[in-house]
């Protein structure tokens, strides 16, 4: 095993594996509709029915992540109480759990399990890796797969239709975006990249499945360059289930050294 990789991919988790995609910094998303184009809005009431409306999720998922040349697999268990908290356990092949990870819209809270370290630092602390627009609920619906209402609040924004599905193509706060959109108005593509940078996010959705009335993607696989550095990353859930009680553990031992 390798601690190295297990460090980097409890930090790529806590801030939703949206390192290095946005790293300028920029005003926080407005949330108000004006500007909005017609089409826009009727894209915003679309999705908005359309994306999974839960109250709590709990997910197993076996993953596949890449830090340049190294890999591991590892388990994930995710849990999710909407508005409120994020909870990610990070375990590798031989049972042993490697971090922990606990965000919530004021804090992120990581544990080094296999250093005895610990993380402990507000919500903003996202923001050395991400741009400022990020908020909490945009990491909850890049978790659960759904689309970012408030990155279509935008009046720059294009739209293409087929039989087949949806593109919807805009810019919003310095950021290009693209969601690839399919029949039950569902997300299988997303793609992010800073105007004049290289740094890029790839994220694909696919296997869905009807998992206690919501249209949930069992794979999700998610592609990240920049800054000098390559992310890779490939999870398929084995268990999933939403509205269901949800226990997040997060007590840090006394022992362990506080990290900045």
């Amino acid at each position: 095993m390798r601690r190295n990789i297990l460090s980097k991919l409890s930090l790529v988790l806590a801030v939703l594996v949206l390192t290095y995609s946005c790293a300028s910094k920029k005003a926080a998303v407005k949330k108000d509709d004006s500007g909005v184009t017609a089409k826009g809005k009727d894209l915003l009431s679309t999705y908005e029915l359309n994306n999974l409306n839960f109250i709590t999720f709990s997910g197993r998922a076996k993953a596949k992540v890449q830090f340049g040349e190294e890999t591991q697999n590892v388990t994930l268990n995710i849990r999710m109480e909407r508005s409120k908290a994020i909870w990610i356990s990070v375990t590798a092949l031989l049972g042993i759990e490697a971090a922990r990870v606990l965000i919530t819209p004021d804090s992120v809270k990581i544990m080094n399990r296999l250093q005895s370290e610990y993380v402990a630092k507000p919500f903003s602390y996202i923001y050395k890796y991400t741009n400022p627009g990020i908020t909490f609920k945009m990491l909850e619906d890049i978790l659960i797969g759904n689309i970012s209402t408030e990155m279509l609040r935008t009046d720059q924004l294009q739209i293409a239709t087929s039989e087949d599905d949806v593109q919807v193509i805009g810019v919003k706060e310095g950021l290009t975006f693209h969601y690839g959109v399919n029949k039950s108005n569902r997300p299988f593509a997303f793609n992010l990249m800073e105007l004049g940078k290289t740094n890029k996010l790839e994220a694909h959705y696919s296997d869905f499945a009807v998992i206690d009335g919501h249209n949930f993607p069992q794979r999700f696989t998610l592609n990240i360059e920049g800054s000098g550095a390559k992310v890779s990353s490939d999870m398929l859930y084995n268990k999933s289930e939403f509205n269901k009680t949800v226990e997040m553990p997060f007590n840090i031992p006394s022992r362990y050294k506080a990290i900045n």
